[in-house]
């Protein structure tokens, strides 16, 4: 899963390096992002999931970092730290691909083998004039292999990030 996750990371780097990539020269305003919407969607397990997510508007190369967490609907909670490079397909369409490790703590509800969790993701937002974004978003968290047990989850979220800066 982590070969998966390089890949895809080396495969917008250079997209966006080659001069080919839609991304915007840019630093934006931090963001304050609330979602909500389903932890572990594609199976059994299927919970409600809320998360809260501070995003630094400032670029370090393409990347730009983040910190968050969420909790599900059955008690369990995950708080990350990562990164992110927005690409702007215009200049109101924005596709975020991200990665951070974090701690998960299972609660009442999947076990995925391990406290370290990563977690990857891509989203797709629109960006109103004031920089606030409203979009969607899909993450796999895995632990990577770290446990033998290693089944992940997926969630997917509605978000709205609000500008604070």
């Amino acid at each position: 899963m982590l070969k998966k996750i390089t890949l895809i990371f080396y495969f917008f780097y250079f997209l966006f390096f080659n001069g080919l990539s839609l991304a915007a020269e840019r630093n934006d305003k931090n963001l304050l992002t609330f979602g909500a919407g389903l932890w572990d969607w594609n199976d059994n397990q299927t919970a409600g999931l809320f998360n809260v997510e501070y995003r630094h508007g400032t670029r370090y190369g393409p990347f730009k970092p983040m910190i968050g967490g969420l909790v599900n609907t059955d008690h369990g909670f995950h708080i990350y730290a990562g990164i992110r490079m927005d690409l702007y397909l215009t200049n109101k369409i924005v596709v975020t691909p991200s990665f951070a490790p974090g701690l998960y703590e299972r609660g009442d509800g999947k076990d995925l083998g391990h406290v370290i969790e990563f977690r990857s993701g891509l989203d797709l937002a629109y960006r109103r004039k004031n920089g606030a974004r409203i979009g969607a978003e899909f993450h796999h968290l895995s632990n990577a292999s770290l446990d033998e047990n290693n089944p992940g989850t997926e969630t997917f979220l509605f978000t709205y990030s609000i500008p604070l800066n």
